[in-house]
């Protein structure tokens, strides 16, 4: 992944930027879509940034975010569009950038009508799945494409450290332990903190994600309910489970829940991008699984924030790490079944393949074998890792190649 600081010392998310930038003047509208506080409204500067450096006019990019007093009045459809249309004053193309839409009522009428009205080019962020799904869908069926942005990558949270710093970062392993324990959202790298300061900044995020993208999107009443959902599943990271491993557990605490509101529980969740769930995939059957998923948190930091930091959370979190990694670089990511064996990750990208083994320590054979034995017996040429913490053992086998961690994600192509 490509990060540069431009003159004005800013790091330039290159990843999400190159993305946008493909589309510029394009008949599309861009959806920047995300956790809250991954970065989105930063990934817009940059583009406003870029816009300005090809020559386009000032007043021909119209930034209204509507998390801001400023445009707090600018609440309805009408409102967008009236607001917009008398701003347009000349003939050149205009470049509506609309942070946080989701906050207007029926906003997806405006965009589709200064789509068909004005020749504009238009970019919108929303912190919530739904952005893609019956609304947008309703009016701009085929017109628009997703961008999405998650929290910092490891080589991101490495830049930040040294523009924070000054100081160059030469022992990497040691500085991924640093990232396990902070997380990836931008605004814990743009200052010092300590671990309580961040879990609570993290938390801050949490409540506002969970109230604003969840429970009042969805409409849900039962509050605490929804929190011992999310309470199992952060627990669980790493781990299958379903549906009906939930409703089970609830059922041993004495408290009912009905099977269709964990589903609906889980999808608000993930609409949020709170969570993420990973299906797994049967390799000899070449089928997706309809059972017994993985889920992950949208950045591990929001298990501390919850719950705190715990070791035995170790290896879900190191799986977390690495999915997001997969996903960040455009894998769509399964669980692997091998027969009788799990493969932790098989990812695939333009009918390429890339096989992970996630492991803490590599502490004796039994271990060893646990972790090679599912990559061996794939019998294609694609890449197979086994990616842990170890600093000495460094052994590849039969062509599974065995990495640290940190190594891995600062990888250019996997």
């Amino acid at each position: 992944m490509v990060i540069t600081i431009k003159k004005s010392d800013m790091i330039i998310r290159e990843l999400y930027l190159q993305q946008l930038t493909g589309f510029i003047d394009k008949p599309f509208v861009k959806v920047i879509t995300g956790i809250r506080r991954s970065g989105k409204s930063a990934v817009l500067s940059m583009l406003r940034d870029e816009l300005i450096q090809r020559g386009v006019k000032k007043e021909n990019i119209l930034y209204l975010n509507f998390e801001s007093f400023d445009f707090a009045d600018i609440d309805t459809a009408e409102k967008l569009y009236e607001y917009i249309k008398n701003k347009i004053s000349n003939r050149r193309r205009y470049y509506i950038l609309l942070d946080e839409i989701q906050e207007v009522q029926s906003w997806e009428k405006a965009v589709n009508a200064l789509m068909v009205d004005f020749k504009t080019d238009v970019y919108i962020t929303g912190s919530n799945s739904h952005l893609l799904s019956s609304e947008l869908a309703t009016y701009l069926a085929g017109r628009f494409i997703q961008i999405h942005v998650y929290p910092l990558s490891f080589a991101e949270y490495l830049l930040f450290k040294v523009k924070r710093t000054r100081k160059k970062c030469t022992y990497f392993h040691s500085e991924f332990f640093k990232y396990l324990r902070l997380g990836g959202f931008p605004v814990l790298s743009t200052a010092d903190y300590d671990e309580e300061t961040a879990q609570k900044v993290v938390f801050d995020i949490y409540s506002s994600t969970i109230l604003r993208d969840t429970i009042q999107r969805n409409k849900i009443r039962d509050v605490e309910l929804l929190e011992r959902v999310v309470r199992f599943v952060f627990d669980n990271i790493g781990n299958k489970f379903s549906a009906q491993n939930i409703a089970d557990y609830f059922k041993s605490q004495q408290r009912k829940i009905d099977l269709n509101t964990v589903y609906n529980y889980l999808n608000a969740l993930e609409a949020a991008y709170i969570i993420y769930r990973v299906p797994r995939y049967d390799l000899k059957g070449r089928e997706i699984l309809k059972t017994l998923e993985k889920y992950f948190v949208g950045d591990p930091s929001l298990l501390y924030a919850l719950m705190g930091f715990r070791d035995r959370m170790i290896s879900g979190v190191l799986e977390n790490i690495v999915m997001l990694e997969l996903r960040r670089r455009g894998y769509s990511v399964f669980v692997g079944k091998a027969d009788d064996r799990e493969i932790d990750f098989v990812a695939e990208k333009k009918g390429k393949k890339v096989y992970v083994q996630v492991s803490y320590l590599m502490v004796d054979q039994t271990t060893i074998d646990r972790e090679f034995t599912p990559l061996i017996s794939v019998k294609d040429h694609f890449p197979k890792y086994v990616v842990s913490t170890d600093e000495v053992w460094q052994d590849n086998i039969e062509g599974v190649k065995r990495m640290h961690i940190a190594d891995f994600l600062l990888l250019k192509e996997f």
